[in-house]
Formats: structure tokens, C-alpha cells, sequence
């Protein structure tokens, strides 16, 4: 069984954070991020063309993740390949040793940095999980026989503070119907929103929930995102005590926050784990474990 899969199940909570390739063929940043994390967590996801803007290959990524001793996470989405682009590269995958994938949907190509680019979304993440699970059967998605089956611990993602939130738990319940084994939310910092998200995600109890935690850097960063990110709210209580942070302290403040926010969700039992996302700052996420108490 594979080591983030054996992690899920044993009961333990489990932490996952994630790299993000560079844009370029230097990757001496990154093998020294991924070298500082990989003992500290259960699992490294690679990120694939995140927010549309392309860079080294999610598959190329966790093929380097697993070199350096790490238990990799494939970050799939459907933006840029059709579903024999994204079959091919399952079957790379899981010959190259890479066991656990998460299935995205993907940004658009207007949030990113070639525009000019033709959005694929032949599927979607729902049937990208599907298809996993039917190569794992042993035919592909055109209905032909694979000499061998993949086999894959796989996941999908879901945005718990989403306004509405009515058309995203639907989605999340489909997902569930496709397969999904684990989920990695998307940014939360509302709580006791995310309780009563847990209430209902508690009803299905074989899928392993970790809380999507997004490092702030700053009371900008946070205002940012809360007016051009959807489905995510930082809190005017959040933006003040990142606002009130001495000068040159502010990603410190952040890093206490996150680290704060783990260890509530850890102690309160309120979900499986967390899944950290230091976007640009991947060499702080022994700081906010060590902040977190783990």
C-alpha cells in the first residue's frame, strides 16, 4: 500500500503540502524545498500549470519528489489535455512509481499567463476520477483492454466557503460517487463555517477530509484574495491581526495564524488532517508545523 494511502487509513492526522514547479528548467529551489518538507509530511503535491500559468509538468515534478525521497501527490487537471492526454499520463505515472493523484477541474486560461491558449476540459474532475477507477478495472475510457490495471489512492478537492455552497456540495457528493478517497479543500479560515461544513461531510465516513490552509503573508495578500479569489473569505478579525503585526513581521504573523489554525482543527478532532499551501514561501512549512505544535 502506498505510504499516503497507509497514512490516511491509520487514523493518524495527517499533513500533505504542496511545491509548485517552476517556470523554467532551474530547479534547485525547489529539490531544496522538497528535501525540507519530505520527513515532516505525509504527502508532497505538485501543482499542474497552477492558476493557468504553465511551468514544469505536475508528472515531471513528482517524479523528482519521489527521487528525493518523498511520497509525491499528482495535482491532475483537465484545462490543457484531452482524456487520452490525461489516460497516457495516468499509466506514466503509476509506472514511474507515483501512487496518489488529485483530480482538478483547473483554472481558466483568462487567470493565467498564456491567453491565447485553447481550454481543453474535454472532462471534468469528476470524470477524471472516473476514469481512474475504470483503468483500474483495466479498460481505458475508449473501452479497450489495458495489459495491465493502474492503481491509484485518489482525491479531488471542494470549497468549503463557497457562496453559495449548494452547487459545490453537489459536485463534492459526486466525486464520492466516482470514488474519491481523500479531499483537499481549498483555503479555509472561518472555523466555525468549516464545522458545519464538517457536519455534513461527516456523513460520509470512508472519504478522509484535510483542511486546505493557505498561508497569509500579509494584510494585503488577504484582502487580495478575498476580493479576486472565489469561495475564499478571510475574516476583518484575520486582516487586523495581520494588519497589527510589527513592521517587516507580518509573514511571521502569518506563519503563527496557520500554525494556530492547525492545531485548533488537530485538537478539536474536527477533520483528518491539513493540506498546506505556502504559495511562494514553500521553505516555511517546517515553521508552520513547528507553529502548529507537530
Amino acid at each position: 500500500m502506498a505510504k499516503f494511502k497507509e497514512a490516511l487509513n491509520s487514523g493518524k492526522f495527517v499533513v500533505t503540502a504542496e511545491v509548485g514547479p517552476p517556470k523554467g528548467t532551474n530547479i534547485e529551489e525547489m529539490l531544496e524545498h522538497i528535501n525540507l518538507m519530505k520527513d515532516k509530511v505525509d504527502g508532497i503535491n505538485s501543482t499542474d500549470n497552477q492558476s493557468s500559468v504553465m511551468r514544469i509538468s505536475s508528472l515531471g515534478a513528482c517524479v523528482l519528489i519521489k527521487q528525493q525521497g518523498g511520497e509525491p501527490i499528482l495535482q491532475m487537471t483537465c484545462r490543457d489535455r484531452n482524456r487520452m492526454g490525461l489516460e497516457s499520463d495516468l499509466l506514466a505515472a503509476n509506472v514511474l512509481g507515483i501512487d496518489n493523484v488529485l483530480c482538478l477541474t483547473g483554472d481558466y486560461i483568462s487567470v493565467g499567463d498564456h491567453l491565447d491558449a485553447k481550454p481543453v476540459f474535454d472532462l471534468d474532475s469528476v470524470q477524471l476520477v472516473q476514469a481512474v477507477r475504470q483503468m483500474e478495472q483495466g479498460t481505458d475510457l475508449g473501452g479497450n483492454e489495458l495489459n495491465a490495471p493502474v492503481n491509484f489512492c485518489c482525491g479531488a478537492i471542494v470549497t468549503p466557503e463557497a457562496d453559495p455552497i449548494a452547487p459545490q456540495l453537489m459536485k463534492f457528493e459526486k466525486k464520492i460517487k466516482a470514488g474519491i478517497e481523500f479531499v483537499q479543500t481549498q483555503a479555509i479560515y472561518d472555523i466555525e463555517n468549516f464545522k458545519k461544513f464538517m457536519q455534513y461531510a461527516r456523513k460520509f465516513d470512508d472519504v478522509k477530509i484535510m483542511a486546505g490552509i493557505v498561508l497569509l503573508t500579509g494584510a494585503g495578500m488577504a484582502k487580495y484574495m478575498n476580493a479576486n479569489v472565489p469561495g475564499i473569505t478571510v475574516p476583518d478579525e484575520l486582516i487586523e491581526e495581520l494588519k497589527s503585526a510589527p513592521k517587516g513581521q507580518a509573514v511571521q504573523k502569518g506563519v503563527e495564524i496557520a500554525g494556530r489554525m492547525i492545531k485548533q482543527l488537530k485538537d478539536e478532532k474536527i477533520c483528518d488532517g491539513v493540506h498546506i499551501m505556502a504559495i511562494g514561501r514553500e521553505g516555511l512549512v517546517p515553521d508552520i508545523l513547528a507553529a502548529a505544535g507537530l
